[in-house]
């Protein structure tokens, strides 16, 4: 039944030994030969955070305009949340179209469940994005208003977060076997994906035009959902958070089909 109804779901659970496996092994590749090794995990997050928060809160004097007694110290968090959101999109987008050409000598093993490949390198970038966002709670506790129980709703932004990032690693990795230039595509479209998503800015100062494309931006609207929950302590747009649901199960549905059907043709252009 299962099998049936979330196909991408039976995969990862039945290979979910492997795919644990995979995932650790691709945390240690991005640190390994450094000195600090795994605690570059979190001292880059938390270098980032002093540095957010010195620069757009304290010099520039920011402001997103999201409630009247916004500090200088909520503007650096904002954009700090709305950072660790965007370079976890940013690290699948560019990363995932080279995994199953980057590791040809899988390709040739039949028994080899190539699902696997993608879903570790979303695993290893969530697992950077959860550090990421742990350090921002403790800042918002810290310097910020404090954590209120509106911050209880952040699995629920997240888990959609992570479906939509297993259906696009799926998506571009299966693609990337084919169209070898999809790899410079994807770190343009990062580009534009960071100036489309309120990074920098609040999702309130978007003009109405602009608002009525970039609505269906579920980057957005997931970065302005986990500013909501955490940092302004506002109710969710339940709108939002259906869209971002509908997004997320669409895309690892659309994704884990794509794969499935390409996956046969790899070992013939590898």
């Amino acid at each position: 039944m299962v099998r049936r109804l979330a196909p991408f779901a039976f995969d990862l659970w039945q290979h979910r030994g492997l795919l644990w496996q995979f995932t650790q092994r691709q945390i240690e590749l991005r640190h390994k030969g450094s000195h600090l090794g795994l605690f570059w995990a979190l001292l880059q997050p938390l270098l980032m955070l002093a540095l957010y928060l010195l620069v757009f809160g304290y010099i520039l004097e920011g402001k997103f305009g999201a409630k009247p007694d916004e500090t200088r110290a909520d503007f650096g968090l904002g954009i700090f949340f709305g950072l660790v959101l965007f370079h976890v999109f940013a690290e699948v987008l560019t990363v995932s179209s080279t995994v199953i050409v980057s590791q040809p000598n899988f390709v040739k093993k039949v028994v080899f469940p190539l699902e696997v490949l993608p879903a570790a390198n979303v695993g290893a970038a969530f697992f950077h994005l959860a550090i990421g966002l742990g350090l921002a709670l403790a800042g918002v506790a810290l310097f910020g208003p404090g954590l209120g129980l509106t911050s209880l709703w952040l699995p629920v932004i997240l888990l959609p977060v992570l479906l939509l990032l297993l259906g696009l690693g799926w998506l571009l990795a299966a693609l990337g076997v084919f169209l070898r230039d999809l790899n410079p595509l994807t770190q343009f479209l990062s580009l534009v994906l960071m100036f489309s998503s309120a990074v920098f800015y609040s999702a309130q100062k978007i003009p109405p035009d602009a608002w009525v494309y970039m609505r269906f931006n579920p980057v957005l609207l997931a970065i302005q959902a986990v500013r909501d929950a955490a940092l302004w302590q506002r109710p969710l747009h339940p709108g939002h958070l259906l869209y971002l649901w509908a997004a997320g199960l669409a895309a690892c549905y659309v994704g884990h089909a794509v794969f499935r059907r390409l996956k046969p043709a790899f070992a013939d252009v590898l």
